[in-house]
């Protein structure tokens, strides 16, 4: 295989059309990014932190930092003696606000995965009337060059219009259908 333009052996380089499109959903990614609200943002950012292990680290630190001083050996006099009820209610709340800001990240990040189905829903419906419209346009090309049409069914159905419709009450009937088994 011949070098790719970066002179990378064994690697081939993509098509024109490929860089454009992957260079067009970063650009669409990042402005999604940057369009975010502050309170997103925010939301976004303690989503991140606390699904990570040092999150876990400063929470073993923490309590256990909290139980030891409140054994009270260490010459500090507790402050919330056992069962830790201080303990308890922070950390219930530190739950609340954690539960909150996951959902405000998770609805954000479903509007826009909503987004992105919409527009290859989009993009796929258009691809199909194209297809369509090109089969008819190479039949009219063979009746007019005076060709012999192929005469196989399948591309008979295939220069039907699929409505999109269509295909979802196909899916939703086997899915009752699987459902009911």
């Amino acid at each position: 295989m011949p070098p790719d333009p970066q002179g990378r052996p064994g690697h081939a380089a993509l098509a024109w059309v490929i860089e454009r499109n992957i260079e067009t959903i970063a650009a669409l990614r990042e402005r999604a990014l940057r369009e975010r609200s502050a309170s997103d943002r925010i939301a976004d950012a303690i989503t991140a932190f606390s699904g990570r292990m040092l999150f876990i680290y400063a929470h073993v630190v923490w309590f256990g930092g909290w139980i030891l001083i409140n054994t009270g050996r260490f010459g500090i006099k507790p402050f919330d003696a056992y069962p830790y009820g201080l303990l308890t209610m922070i950390v219930s709340l530190e739950a609340i606000f954690l539960a909150t800001f996951v959902l405000i990240t998770q609805n954000r990040m479903a509007e826009e995965s909503e987004r992105r189905a919409d527009l290859a829903l989009h993009m796929g419906i258009l691809t199909e009337h194209e297809l369509t419209r090109a089969l008819h346009m190479l039949d009219a090309l063979h009746q007019k060059l005076g060709i012999e049409g192929d005469q196989d069914p399948e591309l008979t159905e295939l220069e039907q219009e699929t409505l999109p419709e269509d295909v979802l009450a196909r899916i939703d009937k086997i899915r009752r259908r699987m459902g009911s088994r």
